[in-house]
């Protein structure tokens, strides 16, 4: 696999048109957000702090904020433009309850936070990353969190094999397809599979969270090209 990266997480699309566009573009993807919510309300304890890395429009944020009423938001995002859109969308939400961090990405996070945190979330953003990036991004969450705290990642996958990934791709190419994207677009994103993101299988995943130090690695859910994986500390 090419070890070449961008300098940042991208986007197939301006912040502006992301919200309307990526439920057309990744199945179930309203769902990552609600099943993240609903394994974070299986935890012993309702948590204190939340840090949602790649936060994108804030869209998490938006709905986590009305089920967790005692919990502080922590949102960080390699993109301004995606920070400014997710301020507008949170403008509402307690200023208290809410704190936008420096833009960058999770493996360059540098910044100085108060205490550790009881969960980390980091949905659709980490297969941009080559390998090397990835280890030091799961590294930086993993150093962040409390003993006992949970990570949870959601990203794309690649399938165990050659005959998988094409299966995998026309599978997809029919979904984006039914959903109004026309051949030219859906053409264009799967063209960035190895060449703009570049995911993992889910045994290399596995493999990364445990190697990283999580006592608890898990995987809890796997949909078409996608899998969400929860860590405890």
């Amino acid at each position: 696999m090419t070890s070449a990266k961008p300098a940042q997480n991208s986007t197939p699309h301006l912040p502006e048109d992301f919200d309307s566009r990526i439920s057309g573009i990744l199945p179930y993807y309203s769902c990552f957000h609600q099943e993240t919510i609903n394994l974070v309300k299986s935890m012993p304890s309702s948590p204190r702090i939340w840090l949602d890395t790649g936060c994108g429009t804030g869209s998490l944020v938006n709905k986590a904020i009305e089920e967790f009423s005692a919990t502080k938001f922590l949102l960080l995002d390699p993109s301004e433009g995606m920070l400014n859109q997710a301020r507008k969308k949170l403008s509402s939400c307690p200023a208290n309850r809410l704190e936008f961090l420096k833009a960058s990405p999770t493996q360059e996070f540098s910044q100085e936070l108060e205490e550790n945190l009881d969960v980390i979330t980091a949905i659709q953003c980490h297969h941009y990353l080559n390998r090397e990036d990835r280890t030091r991004a799961t590294g930086v969450c993993y150093n962040l969190l409390k003993v006992g705290g949970i990570y949870i990642t959601f990203e794309n996958i690649r399938p165990l094999t050659e005959e998988g990934i094409l299966i995998g791709k026309r599978y997809w190419r029919n979904f984006q397809l039914v959903h109004g994207r026309n051949e030219e677009e859906v053409k264009e994103h799967l063209e960035r599979f190895d060449t703009e993101y570049f995911p993992i299988t889910v045994e290399e995943h596995l493999k990364l969270l445990r190697e990283t130090g999580f006592r608890t690695v898990e995987l809890f859910w796997y949909s078409y090209m996608q899998a969400g994986f929860y860590c405890i500390k």
